[in-house]
């Protein structure tokens, strides 16, 4: 029955995913199931976005209230799920203002958008550059793909949007250069580049560019699509770099499965975007946001401790392994660099033997549930280490 589906896949679905074996079919939590019956612990999240696994009963139920109720309404219109949504994320992280859309990469065409408008509502026409690292990874629209700072995207789809330069992470003298050689706007950052090899910035590094920005009066855009709602094991993962963003996206779990994108605004930016400069048929669905509601209330002090935790466990446990180079990341965001073995043997090898795993850059990337169980865990952690070492 699985080839049955893989072969339809093939005949009728775009061959734009590199799948790996499983046909899943249902589970909960972190076990999943395929379907000829095989169980999977899952250290993948679906990229992130099942905070609390799959089939979370507080998410279904928020979820399915408002199927009830209100399915979809225009934006013309106020709905009760997205303004108390918007009140909690305000809340929570200090911003004032946020917009709601359908993807991290709509969140961070907001995000571009208004960066470029501020600017030139302070300073007329030219002043829109903006500084994004190399490595990066914002999207797939053509221009938070001009955003990415990865050669290998920038192919196929030209010409691509002007007005984007790209520094090395961590050098900030690159950055002040390219902030003095062009008409800067702003800066935008992932604090864990995640596509482009699960990366934390260095601290140092990302406080200097805050200082300098804010002297330079350029925007400080942080990207939280996969490292926001907890994953890093704070709430946001600029929150554990002391700084104070003018603009921050997210998207993936704070949908818990269901497409939403959040830009959040400072009070720098809060005003920006005006009447009719920008717009959403679907932003801000109201069972997207009654289900994201659900998932806002439970990202506690108390997980984010956990998330650390189980993510400093996955460090001890595979850093000693023999073909392990290094292990990198933040909390339940985890990048394990393989040394004398091949990446792609090693996802097989952990899905036959039932761990979903997922690759970054070259690397072997973890992004279990934040709530898997340590007994999930370590069963999943101790598949991992047989198939780097065997």
């Amino acid at each position: 029955m699985a080839e049955d589906y893989k072969t339809l896949d093939k005949q009728y679905i775009v061959n734009v995913y590199n799948r790996i074996g499983a046909v899943l079919d249902h589970g909960k939590g972190a076990t999943l199931y395929d379907v000829e019956g095989k169980k999977y612990i899952d250290l993948s999240a679906g990229i992130a976005v099942n905070i609390f696994g799959v089939c979370d009963d507080e998410w279904i139920q928020a979820v399915e209230t408002q199927l009830h109720k209100l399915s979809h309404i225009s934006n013309v219109f106020y709905t009760e799920p997205q303004t108390v949504l918007a009140e909690k994320l305000c809340q929570k992280t200090g911003m004032k203002k946020v917009f709601f859309s359908n993807s991290g990469a709509e969140a961070n065409e907001c995000a571009i958008k208004t960066a470029r408008k501020y600017s030139h509502d302070k300073y007329g026409d030219g002043r829109h550059t903006i500084i994004t690292l190399k490595n990066s990874f914002h999207g797939r629209t053509l221009a938070t793909l001009t955003a990415c700072g990865q050669d290998s995207l920038h192919q196929d789809f030209g010409p691509f949007v002007d007005g984007f330069v790209y520094a090395e992470a961590d050098n900030f003298d690159d950055v002040k250069h390219l902030c003095e050689t062009n008409k800067v706007c702003a800066i935008m950052m992932e604090m864990v580049q995640g596509e482009g090899g699960v990366h934390p910035l260095d601290k140092d590094f990302v406080k200097q560019v805050e200082a300098y920005a804010k002297a330079h009066d350029i925007l400080i855009v942080v990207d939280e699509v996969q490292t926001g709602n907890g994953r890093t094991g704070y709430l946001y993962a600029y929150m554990g770099y002391g700084i104070e963003p003018d603009i921050v996206s997210t998207a993936k779990a704070i949908g818990g499965g269901l497409p939403l994108g959040v830009t959040l605004f400072a009070s720098s930016t809060e005003h920006t975007l005006t009447d009719h400069t920008h717009g959403s048929t679907f932003g801000g669905n109201p069972i997207c946001t009654a289900g994201a509601i659900s998932i806002i209330d439970r990202l506690t002090p108390e997980l984010m401790e956990e998330v650390q935790k189980k993510g400093q466990y996955i460090k001890e446990e595979l850093e000693p392994c023999q073909h392990v180079d290094h292990v990198s990341g933040m909390g339940l965001m985890i990048g394990v660099a393989l040394k004398d073995k091949d990446l792609s043997d090693v996802v097989e090898g952990c899905v036959a033997k039932g761990v979903l795993v997922l690759t970054a850059n070259g690397l072997l990337r973890l992004l279990p549930p934040l709530n898997i169980s340590w007994d999930d865990l370590k069963e999943a952690i101790a598949i991992v280490k047989k198939v780097i070492d065997k």
